[in-house]
Formats: C-alpha cells, sequence, structure tokens
C-alpha cells in the first residue's frame, strides 16, 4: 500500500506529516508514504490572520486535496480546522495530544510577561492572545507578526520584537527550546488563568474521506482516546459559539485516568475589560454533551453581547485597536 499525505508546505506541518507517518509504520511497517506539500491560503496572504475573510485559511486547499482524491489523507493543526468541516470529510483520527499551552518567548534572560518592561513589543497575530495579553499587561505594545515558528522567533532575536506568543506544542515538536536556552532567551509557559489556549492547540487531525473505510480504521490504531474526547469537547464548543480567528475563544478540556472529562473556556470583549468564564466536567463518553453545556453557560452570561460587539469590527481597516 502507498499513501500520499497533504501537508503545508512549512517545517512544522512535515514534522507534524512525519509524526503521524511514524504512528502508521509502527501499526503496518508495509506501507508506503509520500508526502505532497500544498499551498493555503495563509501561506499566501501575510496579513494578519484577524483581516483575512473566510474560515480554515490553512486547510481549506489540502482538504480539497482530500475531496478530489489527489492525497489519500491530510495532516493538520487542530486548531486550524474549522468546526464545520466537509460534510464528505472527517477527522479519522487524533493522535496522542501535546501541551496546549502557549509559550511567551522573550530575547532577555529573566523577562517573564510580569517582568517585562512597560512598552515593551509583544508579537503574535491572534486576537485571542493579543485580547488577554493586554488584558494581564495592558502596558504592553501587542504588533502583529507572521511567518512560520522559526521566522518569528528569527524577528525577536533580530529586534524587531522584546518577545513573542506561540505553542509550546510547536516549539517542542521542532526541538527549538534548547536553542533558546542557549540564546540566553527566556520562556515562561502561560497558565489557562493568564492564557486560556485556542479550541485544538497541541493536537493534530487527521482528514480523510468518509468513503476511505480501510483507511478509517488503520487510523483508529493511532488514536488516543483521552486526546479525542478532549477535542471533541472543545470542537462542539466552538461551533456553538459560532467562533473563529475573527472571534477569539478559548478553551481547555482535559480527560483524566479515571474517566473525567472537564471544560474551562473563556471570551473577553475587544476593550479587555469584559470576560465571561464557564466551565463544567463530565464522564470522558459525553464529551460533545459537555461542550454544548459549557457553550450554553457561556452565552447565558453575557457571551452573545460580546460575540456580537467582535462581529461589528471593521478588521479590514484595522478598526481595532491593540497598542
Amino acid at each position: 500500500m502507498r499513501l500520499l499525505v497533504g501537508s503545508r508546505g512549512s517545517r512544522l506541518s512535515l514534522v507534524q506529516s512525519e509524526h503521524v507517518i511514524s504512528l502508521l509504520k509502527h501499526v503496518d511497517s508495509s506501507i508506503e508514504f509520500e508526502i505532497v506539500t500544498i499551498k493555503t491560503k495563509g501561506d499566501i496572504d501575510a496579513r494578519p490572520l484577524y483581516t483575512i475573510d473566510g474560515k480554515g485559511v490553512f486547510e481549506k486547499e489540502v482538504d480539497q486535496a482530500v475531496l478530489s482524491g489527489s492525497v489519500h489523507l491530510a495532516v493538520h493543526s487542530m486548531k486550524d480546522v474549522p468546526s464545520d468541516l466537509h460534510e464528505d470529510l472527517l477527522i479519522a483520527s487524533v493522535p496522542r495530544r501535546d501541551s496546549p499551552y502557549d509559550m511567551l518567548i522573550s530575547k532577555a534572560q529573566g523577562h517573564s510577561l510580569t517582568s517585562l518592561p512597560s512598552k515593551s513589543v509583544i508579537g503574535t497575530s491572534s486576537l485571542r492572545r493579543i485580547v488577554q495579553l493586554k488584558r494581564v499587561r495592558g502596558d504592553l505594545v501587542v504588533k502583529p507578526i507572521r511567518g512560520n515558528v522559526d521566522t518569528r522567533i528569527g524577528k525577536m532575536l533580530d529586534g524587531e520584537y522584546d518577545a513573542v506568543v506561540l505553542a509550546e506544542a510547536g516549539l517542542a515538536r521542532l526541538g527549538l527550546l534548547s536553542g533558546l536556552v542557549q540564546r540566553s532567551c527566556f520562556f515562561e509557559r502561560l497558565s489557562k488563568d493568564i492564557m486560556m489556549p485556542a479550541p485544538g492547540q497541541g493536537a493534530l487531525a487527521v482528514v480523510v474521506r468518509k468513503d476511505s473505510k480501510d483507511l478509517i480504521r488503520l487510523l483508529k490504531r493511532i488514536e488516543d482516546r483521552a486526546s479525542r474526547a478532549e477535542i471533541e469537547a472543545e470542537r462542539v464548543l466552538l461551533r456553538e459559539m459560532n467562533a473563529g480567528c475573527r472571534m477569539p475563544l478559548g478553551a481547555l478540556a482535559r480527560a483524566y485516568p479515571s474517566g473525567l472529562l472537564t471544560l474551562e473556556a473563556c471570551m473577553i470583549s475587544a476593550d479587555g475589560r469584559d470576560v465571561v468564564r464557564a466551565g463544567s466536567s463530565s464522564s470522558i463518553d459525553d464529551a460533545e454533551g459537555l461542550g454544548a453545556r459549557v457553550a450554553r453557560s457561556l452565552l447565558e452570561q453575557g457571551a452573545r453581547r460580546i460575540s456580537e460587539e467582535w462581529r461589528l469590527i471593521d478588521f479590514e481597516h484595522n478598526n481595532l485597536s491593540i497598542q
């Protein structure tokens, strides 16, 4: 058997695809693989993500290749996969999730989020990160930054930014943390109380056509049940809130060996003054129900009003003050 794997061409995307391939080779060493790199809208358009209209800017073209049969499967960062996946596709496998948290990386040793000097310039193009950063440190200057993980770190080391915020999972997968230590950089994992992660952060999605029955059975053999439950809860929440990169929603589900599944979520107003939080727990077998209940709780507490405020913002004309 020879399988074609669709992937973006970034180093992180290729590493993630190779990881999935290694898991599959462990299951069946006779399978041959070839990675097919595909450019997406998000790779071509260098604007801040919140100014780009539409969902799935990092996955749509790759999934189109799966639909057309050009590739057999696609490997995505889960947080890039919209909640309304094409009706002929499904997430066939969720391998074991890595860290869901964000990390602050500073070029100055010892400069954590709390100790960064006032007016320090922080690089991120995520609205979720922007509003949470500004809520904790309103004296910082947050500026958009694009490019792959290596590029963003390079811009910080070159002095364009005093610090950047990146997903811990990506840094670990690329093996960059030891190099940052050697460059005397400081990095700090941001707790969920300071920086609630994006739904799906740290997890991978393996997407196939629904009619690929044999392939689906194969991919189920590399799935992690706890990670799948966490992702299902977070993605149902995302769908019920109708959120995306233009409506920052933080969420984190955690599955425990006892069978307990917890979910916490938050939404913050554009000015950072209002924050709505909700959380609940359930059995690991009721992940979808848990996501729906937490979404209802958020909406009942005022998230509906906040989401309407976000929808009125004219992102194309930079009608959002982030400094």
